[in-house]
């Protein structure tokens, strides 16, 4: 594993100490890495919603009416929700 060091203003510093005291994280690195991972997931699902947006733009217009859509979002929200 590499080592990197990271310069933090006293506050943030602060910050990550008493995160890693919370007994949740067993040190400032695993934070530190744990706000990575979460970074990197959020990046993913922005990147991810990006491209549905995309793919509905280059598709054009539909014949769908917006009941239509907002039913199927709903069935989708739910379906989703199952899953987390």
């Amino acid at each position: 594993m590499a080592t990197m060091n990271v310069f933090l203003p006293d506050p943030m510093k602060d910050r990550v100490e008493a995160q890693a005291k919370t007994g949740r994280y067993s040190n400032a690195s695993d934070y530190v890495r744990d706000l990575i991972r979460r970074d990197q997931a959020r990046t993913d699902k922005v990147a991810e919603m990006q491209r549905f947006v995309d793919d509905g733009i280059e598709s054009g217009v539909g014949s769908h009416s917006a009941d239509e859509l907002f039913a199927v979002a709903t069935a989708r929200a739910e379906i989703s929700r199952g899953r987390d």
